[in-house]
């Protein structure tokens, strides 16, 4: 984490990458955030124009903005934290940094978007899927588990990108779900026999060029290029686990409010804001394709409902960072 690359300042708006402390409006509040920039943005500047409350925003990655928390531990100026992905919400949490969410924020999310200890909630939420090429691949060859893709025969036939947090929150889940062992050996399987990315959108576009057959990624990466040019997609159909599998996987976006903050009132009412009816519409309506996940509000038509995913059931609170990161070091992928 070196200097700040750049700033724009956007009506009370301000955005920035991470780095040393940046100025803000002392009566506003500083947003440590690893969302998409562009939903992020949004959210400050409705909530600023409803609420007269500036809004700063610090943009990271999920593990960068979350080191940065811990590192900084009560002297952080950050009043608020946002995610992509759970992982990073429990580093800080197990920190003892997070203050509790006001209890009507947490009544706007259901309990399955949340952790049971009520220190940070869901905002959003995105699902694992696998892209395949259909001219590569029926129906009847797709795998029935994302753990069949161990199988040799899968070797150099698909693909995922690792490196990312997104990836390690789905790692996270195959660790609860089928344990140690088999986790360790999924991942050998996948530094043997899959072909690495940067990115989820590179990733698909491998699919769709024929260069693999299919690809582990989240589903908003293919709505998002369906609903601009499908230049990226259009040879390709997405494939839903479901059954409960690892693969059928759906992770929370999280937002917490930092406990030494100097302006709790304004976090706190910041994080009920996004995850109440206009905040949860934006999202909704955007152009990020993460499912809106409260107050109640439908997921973007164009999705899936989530109660029909078939999703297993993951208690964010047991996401584990560090041991992810230790078995995806120990099988070469970070």
């Amino acid at each position: 984490m070196r200097s700040i690359f750049a700033v724009m300042a956007v009506g009370a708006v301000a955005v920035g990458f991470a780095g040393p402390a940046m100025a803000q409006d002392p009566d506003g509040i500083l947003v440590y955030s690893a969302q998409h920039a562009s939903l992020t943005r949004e959210w400050a500047e409705a909530f600023t124009a409803e609420t007269g409350i500036p809004v700063t925003i610090r943009q990271g990655t999920d593990m960068q903005m979350a080191n940065q928390i811990v590192q900084e531990g009560v002297n952080s100026p950050a009043d608020l934290f946002l995610t992509e992905n759970s992982p990073a919400m429990m580093m800080v949490d197990q920190a003892g940094l997070f203050a509790p969410v006001d209890p009507e924020t947490l009544a706007q999310i259901p309990e399955a978007y949340r952790p049971a200890s009520g220190n940070w909630t869901g905002i959003a939420a995105r699902t694992t899927v696998f892209v395949y090429n259909t001219n590569l691949l029926a129906e009847e060859d797709l795998p029935v588990s994302m753990v069949d893709l161990m199988d040799p025969s899968w070797a150099g036939r698909w693909g995922a990108a690792p490196a990312g947090a997104d990836f390690q929150a789905i790692v996270g889940a195959l660790l609860l779900i089928e344990g140690e062992d088999l986790t360790a050996d999924w991942l050998h399987a996948l530094r043997e026999g899959a072909e690495r990315y940067r990115g989820n959108s590179e990733a698909m576009r491998a699919v769709n060029i024929g260069e693999i057959d299919g690809a582990v990624i989240y589903h908003y990466y293919w709505f998002g290029d369906q609903a601009r040019t499908g230049e990226n997609s259009n040879n390709t159909r997405l494939h839903y686990f479901g059954a409960q599998d690892a693969g059928a996987f759906v992770s929370i976006s999280g937002g917490g409010v930092i406990a030494s903050s100097g302006n709790l009132d304004q976090a706190q009412a910041f994080l009920k804001w996004i995850t109440g009816p206009t905040g949860q519409t934006i999202l909704r309506d955007g152009t990020s394709y993460e499912y809106a996940i409260g107050s109640g509000i439908a997921a973007n038509p164009m999705l899936p409902p989530l109660d029909t995913l078939d999703a297993p059931v993951v208690d964010p609170s047991n996401m584990d960072a560090r041991s992810v990161v230790e078995l995806m070091a120990a099988a070469g992928l970070l």
